[in-house]
């Protein structure tokens, strides 16, 4: 079956909302939650972090999606903006020459602490449906989640994700002597990538700090130019991904792409 992409509105998951209504999701969103502890200090005081996923497969398009869940609590604030860059995994052996991987801590510790599972339950699903896509979605916190799961997919399996994520996070770090090899490398990690930021959305710009980028930035939005005064409202626009008019450019370009290739 060929692959079949969803008008990119239906992909924003908010579960804050009807699951029925935001985000146009057409199934309910259960999540598998799983607590973890990065430092002795937090164990001390009692205190986890969490991760929510949820992975399942669709027959009616033959695709795997998984999507990981925004940030929800006080806890996955401190994960976001007091967790900085570190080294993530082994050097990648890239053009012939080792890359080393780093990425935001607070983000790169999440994934790691469901990283297996998520393996074994993507595995499990491609073994039955070996000819399904594979779609990572996510949004804002679940964004930088996302490109982690697409990095790893592809490392460890060889499959290259379709990823769409919204009011996207920069959970990748470069130096400048690596910034040209990193972006060819992540360059290669999907069949389709499509971060989706609205250019006054505040969080697609975090964290603040030069080095910090995302697989592939698409800038949407019914206004076009950035303003200060803007970006100092998160909760207009980096909630409203679900519009379909965000993304009428891209679709109208595909339109006409098709069209000439007819």
């Amino acid at each position: 079956m060929a692959y079949r992409r969803l008008p990119y509105e239906e992909y924003f998951i908010n579960t804050s909302e009807d699951f029925t209504r935001t985000g146009r999701a057409t199934y309910p969103v259960h999540y598998t939650a799983v607590k973890y502890n990065t430092t002795k200090f937090w164990k001390i005081f009692g205190i986890s972090h969490e991760v929510n996923y949820e992975i399942h497969y669709e027959p009616e398009r033959d695709v795997i999606q998984m999507h990981f869940q925004r940030t929800i609590d006080a806890i996955d604030w401190f994960a976001n903006i007091f967790e900085f860059a570190s080294r993530y995994y082994r050097a990648i052996d890239f053009m012939g020459e080792h890359l080393q991987l780093r990425v935001h801590h607070g983000w790169g510790d999440m994934y790691l602490a469901i990283k297996h599972e998520v393996r074994e339950k993507w595995k499990e699903l491609h073994d039955a449906h070996p000819t399904a896509a594979t779609e990572i979605l996510g949004w804002s916190l679940g964004s930088g989640i996302a490109c982690l799961a697409c990095q790893d997919l592809n490392f460890n399996f060889g499959v290259k994700p379709y990823l769409y994520t919204f009011g996207s996070v920069r959970p990748f770090k470069c130096t400048p002597l690596n910034k040209k090899r990193m972006h060819q490398y992540l360059s290669t990690l999907c069949t389709d990538c499509e971060n989706f930021a609205d250019v006054n959305d505040v969080i697609s710009y975090m964290p603040p700090f030069r080095g910090f980028t995302m697989i592939r930035r698409v800038n949407v939005g019914t206004e076009q130019k950035r303003s200060f005064l803007k970006l100092l409202h998160p909760l207009r626009y980096h909630v409203h991904y679900d519009r379909p008019e965000l993304y009428r450019r891209l679709s109208d370009r595909e339109a006409e792409q098709t069209n000439e290739s007819r």
